[in-house]
């Protein structure tokens, strides 16, 4: 269902003309007339600046009441950028003022940009979405699904299918996560196979290699379980591209839409643009959670060994130079003269993938390849359109784009543990409101 503005009543300035109107309309009901109501095409609506402005309440109320140390949004409507303010503290102890150029950790929102360069290989004849990974990444051969009778106790079963690359790319190959799950946890922490973070001097193809031959949670294309899948992608696209994934996407997607801070690991240079990651452990009051221990840490992109390239959860960057990548997405592949994907393929990713299966008992999203997509039964819950697609991060960021009010918006904060929800839906809700005919 698109989202149309729908104009009800013309206002004049005079009551007596308000007057006459309704009673027109009157008029031609009683006699069984149709009433034709004006409807304004969406290339007629523009952002209402005064509203938009509502979101700079809403972020300091979150800074002042400490339940963010800071956060950076932007706005961008119709390939302009309408919105780009920072608020609150990069530093809470040393009262150093966030800024708009600062860099953060995006987490699962690389999973977005590492999908993208899968596909740039895709319309590179490379593979078929369909083909088995195990064509690819022998270690898939034989796959197995884990029965379990307890967390701890299970015994497996064959696959009933291979797993393909599609799989990957929706979540339903049965690969999770172990900080969300106790089962995969008791399956990946004995062989070390890391969710993210990673500080040890170690590779992703190591790793994927292992995690290619453990059990799966479910029979592929079963259900949408989120796990280390966009992880085993990006190790998809270091083997069909003969590159690291960090050079491929430095090449194929950051140096043309110039996103120029934009890393897996800081350069020395940038590292004091690093934002700190806060923890709100107790109402109100946040203190600095560097989560640190001998395999991983929250400031993995200053610190170890900086060679673990996790497609997954592992960039770091600014909120203009992921509005580039997103206007990139709404733009139908393009930006500023730089085609990473062709229109068709753009669609394709943003097009439910998961046929009638369900993101959680829950959601009622649907999931491309790489991005959730918003539904027509989801819309009810705050001011969104169907279609609108994105995604989220661990450290409370947020991206979306919606293609029919052409809006990029992008919400960066760095937040682990965090009591207070909705600033996202808020968020949302104050962009959306902003549109006027």
């Amino acid at each position: 269902m698109k989202f149309q503005i729908t104009l009800m009543i013309y206002f004049f300035p005079f009551a007596t003309k308000v007057l006459s109107i309704i009673c027109f309309l009157f008029v031609y009901n009683i006699q069984g007339q149709s009433i034709n109501i004006t409807k304004v095409p969406l290339s007629q609506t523009t952002i209402a600046e005064e509203r938009l402005q509502k979101i700079d309440n809403l972020l300091n109320e979150y800074t002042a009441k400490q339940w963010i140390p800071g956060a950076v949004a932007l706005v961008a409507h119709k390939g302009e950028i309408v919105y780009h303010k920072a608020f609150g503290e990069k530093h809470l102890e040393k009262n150093i003022p966030l800024q708009t150029t600062d860099i953060f950790r995006l987490a699962s929102m690389s999973k977005c940009i590492t999908s993208v360069a899968l596909m740039i290989l895709y319309e590179e004849g490379k593979f078929l979405l369909d083909d088995p990974v195990s064509w690819y990444i022998p270690e898939f051969e034989k796959a197995k699904v884990a029965i379990f009778d307890t967390d701890t106790s299970f015994h497996t079963i064959a696959a009933n299918k291979p797993v393909t690359i599609r799989h990957l790319l929706t979540h339903t190959s049965g690969i999770g996560y172990g900080f969300t799950n106790k089962k995969t946890a008791f399956l990946y922490q004995k062989k070390q196979i890391p969710d993210a973070f990673v500080i040890t001097n170690t590779q992703l193809a190591e790793k994927m290699k292992i995690l290619a031959t453990q059990p799966l949670l479910h029979h592929p294309g079963e259900k949408w379980t989120y796990g280390l899948n966009t992880d085993m992608v990006g190790y998809l696209v270091e083997v069909l591209s003969g590159q690291s994934l960090d050079e491929f996407i430095q090449e194929r997607i950051f140096t043309p839409l110039k996103m120029g801070n934009t890393h897996f690991y800081l350069p020395d240079e940038k590292s004091e643009k690093l934002v700190p990651v806060y923890g709100e452990f107790k109402p109100n009051q946040l203190t600095i959670n560097d989560n640190s221990s001998s395999f991983q840490s929250y400031n993995f992109p200053i610190v170890g060994a900086k060679t673990y390239y996790s497609g997954g959860s592992g960039l770091c960057g600014t909120a203009k130079d992921y509005y580039k990548f997103g206007q990139m997405l709404l733009n139908g592949g393009i930006y500023k003269g730089k085609r990473i994907l062709s229109p068709l393929t753009i669609n394709l990713m943003t097009t439910n993938q998961l046929g009638t299966l369900k993101m959680g008992a829950n959601n009622s999203n649907f999931f491309g390849l790489g991005f959730a997509i918003t539904s027509k039964t989801s819309t009810a819950k705050y001011l969104v359109s169907e279609g609108r697609y994105g995604w989220t991060g661990y450290f409370k960021t947020t991206f979306w784009i919606d293609p029919q009010l052409e809006i990029v918006a992008v919400l960066l904060t760095q937040t682990f543990p965090s009591i207070h929800t909705g600033l996202f839906e808020k968020f949302e809700n104050m962009v959306n409101q902003s549109i006027i005919e």
